[in-house]
């Protein structure tokens, strides 16, 4: 186990109403010195001009009150007035949130962006990756967070202490952990050394680890164990249940009191299946759209459907069933023994392709995108979406540079409209561009540059499986017919930065 390092961490604070900001504003002549100067501190880079930063601007400021008694900083630098600053920290997209632990220490921020996950993400970062705990301290640190994991270690049991801590490393974003070697106060907790409690503010208040100290089977136990047996789905709990890798049952309802009997219905078939299916409630007056997206009707509740986030395939309950423990039951004990089958929403192949990007939809997905033999850079795209209506005659472009060089044969640029077709990728915003090189189908590389037609052949030229790079005076020449009007109108200005987008149902 790491080297004792005492707990001392009180109960989180309520946000108090504050009348100055608690957000501290940056500059390059202060950035320096702030960060040397805190043990710790989470920056957000953004812009005035950014949708998503307006929206977690009071979110932010809310975490930064609460965490002011920690000695937890937060501070934010506008990359519209310092721009050489972002550029030296690598900042791509709006709003991009660093943790800095001095300057030679920097991780991204990998929580939510709400008040109450900000301050939860920045307390664990702020403990040690294990805490040493003692009669005086644990009740404390059980409060710490929704969910702590607590191991009662013989202190001359080396393989287990560095077992721990290994998982403890790993996983401290998501939790903080505690030990102690104190036989009595396992004694006290109904365990005997070596054991792993996890505690939490919900279900059965602790579950306990029994089998042998295995660091996958801990991490099992943890993403099980503080997992709600039947929770709530919502923009704050939605990409830890896609990022779960198990499949995702939703109960739809429309009220609370039809929510809680249902929960209560099922309870004994989410006990059944815990750690195979994760069970989840959600309010459908809400977020009742979200029920077309798992091939639903979006106006008939209660409903029940199960997503396989892995695949993101779709099993829907037939909604002209009543829902009952009994009906549900046989309906997850088919999925499981794999008899329920998928249903695919497809809009129809195109019976010819018209423009100069390729148009993919559910039912040609595998033969086009899955082509073994071709680079394939697709972009996935909602019609609604602002950020891929700009993008879409540099888009064209691009495509229009591919086919008219020696690569036509080796590289396909191609679109799927994401919310009328089903795909297998996990795509959290709009738009989202991968490629999906030749011989390298099972590994996609996301883009995260400029949208610029330049950036988009550098990343094509440097992920793909032929380095395919159109010559400059292709480029010349469809950048004249542009110009001339013979050709899709190109954009003028390129933003530095696009707003990044985050998990929506």
């Amino acid at each position: 186990m790491h080297a004792p390092t005492k707990f001392a961490l009180g109960l989180l604070a309520a946000a108090a109403v504050a009348t100055a900001s608690d957000v501290i504003q940056l500059k390059k002549d202060t950035f320096d010195d702030f960060v040397k100067t805190n043990d710790i501190v989470l920056a957000e880079f953004f812009a005035p001009w950014c949708g998503h930063c307006k929206a977690l601007a009071p979110e932010y400021e809310e975490a930064a009150t609460t965490l002011k008694e920690k000695n937890i900083k937060l501070a934010k630098i506008d990359c519209t007035e310092e721009s050489e600053l972002c550029q030296q920290h690598g900042v791509e997209g709006y709003p991009t949130l660093k943790v800095f632990r001095g300057l030679e220490v920097v991780s991204p921020y990998k929580g939510q962006r709400k008040a109450a996950a900000i301050t939860s993400y920045m307390i664990k970062q702020s403990l040690p990756s294990v805490s040493e705990l003692n009669k005086d301290n644990i009740e404390e640190f059980k409060k710490a967070d929704k969910v702590v994991i607590v191991a009662y270690l013989d202190a001359a049991d080396k393989a287990s202490n560095e077992t721990f801590s290994k998982v403890a490393d790993k996983l401290r974003d998501e939790y903080p952990f505690g030990a102690s070697s104190d036989a009595a106060l396992a004694e006290a907790e109904g365990v005997t050394a070596p054991a792993i409690v996890l505690y939490k503010d919900f279900d059965e208040g602790k579950a306990v680890f029994t089998e042998k100290f295995d660091p996958e089977a801990i991490e099992k136990f943890a993403k099980t164990a503080s997992t709600p047996l039947i929770g709530e789905v919502g923009p704050d709990t939605y990409a830890g249940y896609m990022s779960a890798g198990i499949p995702l049952a939703y109960i739809f309802a429309e009220t609370p009191e039809e929510r809680k009997e249902l929960s209560e219905a099922l309870k004994s078939i989410a006990e059944a299946q815990r750690g195979v299916i994760n069970f989840a409630t959600i309010d459908a007056k809400a977020f009742g759209a979200h029920a077309g997206n798992l091939n639903l009707k979006a106006d008939k509740f209660p409903a029940f459907a199960i997503q396989d986030t892995t695949k993101n395939l779709k099993f829907p309950f037939d909604q002209e069933k009543e829902i009952t423990a009994d009906s549900i039951k046989k309906f997850v004990d088919d999925f499981v023994a794999g008899k329920v089958e998928p249903t695919i929403k497809s809009e129809p192949i195109p019976e010819t392709q018209e423009g100069p990007v390729t148009v993919v939809v559910a039912k040609s997905y595998d033969d086009i995108v899955l082509d073994d033999t071709k680079d394939v850079l697709i972009e996935f795209y909602a019609p609604w979406c602002g950020h891929c209506k700009a993008l879409a005659p540099k888009y064209d472009e691009l495509a229009t540079l591919y086919a008219n060089s020696d690569f036509k044969d080796k590289v396909v640029i191609a679109k799927i409209d994401a919310t009328q077709n089903d795909v297998p990728d996990e795509i959290q915003g709009f738009p989202t561009i991968k490629l999906y090189a030749a011989g390298a189908k099972d590994k996609p590389v996301e883009y995260s540059g400029p949208r610029t037609v330049e950036d988009l052949i550098k990343f094509i030229s440097e992920n793909g499986k032929y380095k395919a790079s159109p010559p400059a005076e292709a480029e010349e020449s469809v950048a004249a017919s542009a110009e001339s009007g013979s050709s899709t109108e190109t954009g003028t200005v390129e933003e530095p930065a696009k707003e990044t987008s985050h998990d929506e149902l």
